[in-house]
């Protein structure tokens, strides 16, 4: 098994092949792209990949759907770059938590306290989740989720046993599967049942109860 990445290099950006509109050089194309993308992930969160058209971002956006095609070529480009966008935000958060100095564990438990408040308040987080989930109805090539996650808490729970915040006997990676495996267990149940409302009170009731496990005391 290779040595788990330092925190700091966790979530390597992610750029998936795909035909792509014009690089957005102006101030003012630069704001239409993220409109038009913000637009489309409205769309993908409320109704899913395959029920959304071109056109339904156009008229949400009250544009042509030609105008939309100058910024992203193909409904699968606007997934792509959904995804890129929602997977940019966790090295943007890990980046905001690490400069707080908390110890290794804190800074696991921090990472998904943080995740679960943007799982239920920024729209892009709740359209990749869902465009991840129809990954194999998108004809282009997506990430696959979890990797990034499981390597984080790892290194992270490598750290903290080494600095003693760990019980003995626990292993970083079981113990970083288990907890990726709850939060988006977690984060989807409370998308199901309540469109996530209560994702951040769900996640907490299981974080205290799997860190008390892991925490050495």
């Amino acid at each position: 098994m290779s040595e788990p990445q330092p925190a700091s290099s966790a979530f390597a950006p992610k750029k998936f092949a795909t035909r792509r509109g014009p690089d957005p050089k102006q101030e003012r194309s630069a704001r239409t792209r993220l409109l038009v993308l913000t637009a489309a992930s409205e769309l993908f969160a409320e109704q899913g990949f395959r029920h959304t058209s071109v056109k339904d971002v156009a008229d949400r956006m009250k544009m042509t759907k030609g105008a939309v095609y100058f910024h992203y070529p193909s409904k699968e480009a606007l997934a792509v770059a959904v995804v890129e966008e929602h997977y940019a935000r966790w090295p943007a958060l890990l980046e905001e938590v690490l400069a707080e100095g908390f110890g290794p564990l804190k800074t696991a438990e921090e990472m998904l306290a943080r995740t679960a408040v943007a799982f239920r308040d920024e729209i892009v987080v709740q359209a990749g989740a869902r465009l991840q989930i129809e990954r194999p109805h998108i004809d282009a090539e997506l990430p696959t989720p979890y990797v990034d996650w499981t390597e984080l808490l790892t290194s992270l729970l490598v750290a903290a046993r080494e600095a003693g915040e760990v019980r003995a006997g626990v292993s970083p990676e079981a113990a970083a599967r288990a907890l990726v495996s709850a939060f988006f267990g977690a984060q989807h149940i409370s998308d199901v049942l309540r469109g996530r409302a209560d994702v951040v009170e769900r996640w907490a009731e299981s974080s205290e109860l799997l860190f008390h496990a892991v925490r050495a005391h």
